[in-house]
């Protein structure tokens, strides 16, 4: 879960695609997200994240769809020295665009697939290595980022618990996450690895109109904790696979869901 703020030599490429199933009590949400990224000088790195997905509830109606689709920026403020009690350090910048569905819906449990917002992540990256007594490194990142959104228009139904014969906005609050990872080389092939995570997010907030009556609210905000053990095996120095499962233990306003997850690391 927690982004690298290793840099991607100039010139250089990173294909990373992930298929996971996010199952919770009502529906599983299977989908997909790659991480394409590229090196433009030895500092700063390009990228997109193009996402899909396909929900299906207990009742058995699904839809599939497109989700929200990503791009971002990262520039590298420190490189890794050993020795140095300096660690390797990038500003982040994310923008998710709206692409996926979320008003006119159906029904909102399997229909939707996106926020509907342009949101604007900021993040500090962070990674440092150990050399453990036996020989072995472990890698540690620490990452702290917000994240906050445009208003946004919404008719209908829609992930923001509007009713049928609405017509006005939305604009999600602003959010927080700080996330910490570590990765144990037991091998020069296979390596352990362990994500620890907290997100906060205010809740959103909706004006509008439905059927002649004026509606306006703001929901609830919500906290959650996440865990992802994992475990990683390299082929070459360049290409590996990743498996792992992600759990969010259903804190605040958040519902506790199990996602299973493997993915390709691809480097040239």
């Amino acid at each position: 879960m927690a982004n690298s703020a290793a840099a991607l030599p100039k010139g250089h490429f990173l294909i990373e695609p992930y298929l996971y199933d996010v199952r919770s009590p009502h529906v599983d949400s299977f989908g997909s997200l790659t991480y394409m990224e590229y090196g433009v000088t030895n500092r700063l790195m390009l990228g997109v994240i193009p996402t899909f997905t396909y929900n299906r509830a207990t009742n058995g109606t699904s839809s599939a769809g497109v989700g929200d689709a990503s791009i971002l920026a990262q520039y590298s403020l420190t490189s890794f020295r050993e020795g140095s009690a300096i660690p390797a350090m990038a500003l982040m910048v994310q923008e998710t665009l709206p692409t996926g569905r979320y008003d006119q819906l159906r029904n909102p449990l399997v229909d939707a697939q996106g926020s509907g917002a342009y949101t604007t992540t900021v993040q500090l990256n962070t990674q440092t290595y150990f050399w453990m007594p036996n020989g072995r490194i472990l890698r540690m990142r620490f990452n702290l980022g917000g994240s906050f959104s445009r208003q946004t228009q919404v008719d209908n139904l829609s992930i923001y618990g509007t009713p049928e014969g609405f017509h006005g906005d939305a604009k999600p609050g602003r959010a927080f996450n700080v996330d910490a990872a570590w990765e144990y080389s037991i091998t020069q092939r296979w390596v352990l690895a362990l994500d620890l995570a907290y997100h906060y997010a205010e809740g959103a907030r909706v004006t509008g109109v439905a059927d002649s009556t004026r509606v306006a609210y703001r929901s609830p905000s919500s906290a959650y904790v996440g865990f992802a053990p994992a475990l990683e095996y390299n082929w070459r120095n360049n290409l590996g696979v990743l498996v792992g499962v992600r759990v969010f233990t259903g804190g605040h306003n958040s519902a506790t869901t199990v996602t299973p997850a493997i993915a390709l690391n691809y480097v040239h």
